[in-house]
């Protein structure tokens, strides 16, 4: 039996011990950021790589180049994992989007909690790096509540950055991670900047405007 078909089950395998169910369909783009939501607990990982494997979906992950080095190098590449070199100049956005010029194939997982603790804001590079490389964001999610798991919908970003948050918010409704009270609300600080900025008067634009100027 070759390697996949034995991941395969075992991905299965623990689906059903553990009471999981498998729910969505396999994406179809072969490029597209893939979200993966709620984040609370170590666990989620596991599962999307089960939930992956179940869906017969090779997904990738970034990580520090440094953990690819020797004895955990090729374990950390057959779960996934990208390294990246990321110097002190270099935009990340640019650096991932760019990945997508070197793989046909790439389901790029980005962290958009960016932590398991509750925040008051998503980090907003899966966004930036979907639009810089113009592929789809797929959403993924795990229902500690219902034990489903599974892939959903993908959309294009476009130019109206709330329009799309609403499309994630829409999705993610109702579904509950292993610590509920660790997902934060789904939204992007540059959403809240957009808000500050539409309530300043003229007068206040103005004047920042003149003395931004002097």
């Amino acid at each position: 039996m070759s390697r996949r078909p034995f991941r395969r089950l075992l991905a299965r395998v623990f689906l059903a011990a553990t009471g999981w169910r498998p729910d969505g369909a396999r994406p179809q783009p072969r490029q597209y950021i893939l979200i993966a939501a709620p984040h609370t607990t170590n666990w989620d990982f596991a599962y999307l790589l089960a939930f992956a494997e179940y869906f017969e979906l090779e997904i990738n992950w970034m990580g520090k180049h440094t953990l690819f080095k020797p004895p955990f190098g090729a374990i950390m590449r057959a779960l996934g994992g990208i390294p990246v070199r990321r110097h002190k100049r270099e935009n990340l956005v640019e650096t991932l989007a760019a990945l997508f010029d070197e793989y046909e194939d790439l389901g790029l997982v980005v962290p958009a909690e960016g932590t398991r603790d509750h925040v008051d804001h998503w980090k907003s590079g899966f966004y930036h790096i979907a639009r810089a490389a113009n592929v789809p964001i797929v959403m993924s999610y795990l229902d500690y509540s219902e034990k489903r798991g599974g892939f959903g919908p993908g959309f294009l970003p476009s130019s109206d950055l709330r329009k799309d948050m609403d499309t994630v918010r829409a999705f993610y409704e109702g579904k509950q991670g292993k610590y509920p009270e660790l997902f934060g609300r789904i939204r992007l600080r540059e959403e809240d900047d957009g808000e500050l900025e539409a309530k300043r008067s003229p007068t206040e634009t103005a004047t920042e405007t003149s003395n931004s100027s002097a």
